[in-house]
């Protein structure tokens, strides 16, 4: 496909990821009351956490606009993660014309097993979320003597981070696939980078995480070098049967990595001559 085309048809698949994010958002704004509670419902345990101890911390709109800001970031929010099916499977789609024929049609287990992940992962973060919030109130010598007042705004921002962090480190493995599927990567190359991937996920999981307490980085780096391997291995059963089944006309395994390709050297003719 000439370039132009590659770029119509991105065009053509953020056209319509886009478009359904925005109509889930509407959607959203219908039930704004009910994603406002379950928002705030790890900061009201944490809240009431402190209020039996005697101290004081509440969240607030810092400004006359914030709630309709809020309320618009908040339907954002949940319309990117309803409409996760049409976009995701739009990427996959963009991607689909650099398989083969045969490989074009995982595109449906591509959705299947990508949005429960993505979802999954944004759960796990929900749940982790009141220990990242003591952890970080936790921090005020004077819980008593000092009131924490949290913009809305703020929290919001640090939730959709947690969710966004966990949903694409969920992700990542199965695009990992998809690369392998591709040709882009070898299944022997993704376990062969164990020690990096152990150490790479803990310090992902470090610095992208906003709170960066050892329950929420180990909740995140543990799943990822745990799917990350399942990743490799199915890599791996792909390698093999593609080159049983003499799809790439090559054995890749009985290649060494530093082996050159071979070129063809066979003269050509110019189409335009």
């Amino acid at each position: 496909m000439p370039l132009m085309s590659h770029l119509g048809e991105l065009r053509v698949r953020l056209t319509r990821a886009v478009l359904s994010v925005v109509l889930a958002s509407i959607v959203a704004a219908f039930f704004y009351d009910q994603l406002f509670h379950l928002v705030t419902a790890p900061f009201t345990t944490i809240k009431e956490q402190y209020a039996r101890e005697g101290a004081t911390v509440t969240l607030n709109f810092g400004n006359i606009g914030d709630p309709f800001t809020f309320a618009l970031k908040i339907c954002a929010m949940a319309g990117l993660f309803a409409a996760s099916p049409v976009w995701m499977y739009n990427l996959w789609a963009f991607v689909a014309p650099g398989l083969h024929k045969r490989e074009r049609r995982y595109g449906i287990a591509f959705v299947a097993v990508t949005v429960p992940l993505f979802l999954g992962g944004a759960a796990l973060a929900y749940v982790f979320l009141p220990k990242g919030f003591d952890l970080l109130i936790g921090f005020n010598p004077d819980p008593q003597g000092v009131t924490n007042i949290i913009g809305l705004n703020d929290y919001l921002s640090f939730v959709l981070r947690m969710f966004l962090v966990f949903g694409i480190a969920f992700v990542m493995p199965v695009f990992l696939v998809a690369l392998n599927l591709a040709g882009i990567v070898r299944g022997r190359t993704l376990l062969r980078a164990w020690r990096q991937v152990i150490m790479g996920s803990f310090v992902f999981a470090a610095v992208a995480t906003p709170s960066g307490d050892p329950y929420t980085m180990t909740a995140l780096a543990v799943p990822m070098v745990f799917l990350y391997y399942i990743a490799a291995f199915i890599s791996v059963f792909t390698d093999r049967r593609r080159a049983r089944a003499g799809i790439d006309g090559l054995d890749y395994d009985a290649l060494d990595d530093d082996e050159a390709s071979t070129l063809d050297e066979t003269p050509g003719t110019d189409p335009q001559r």
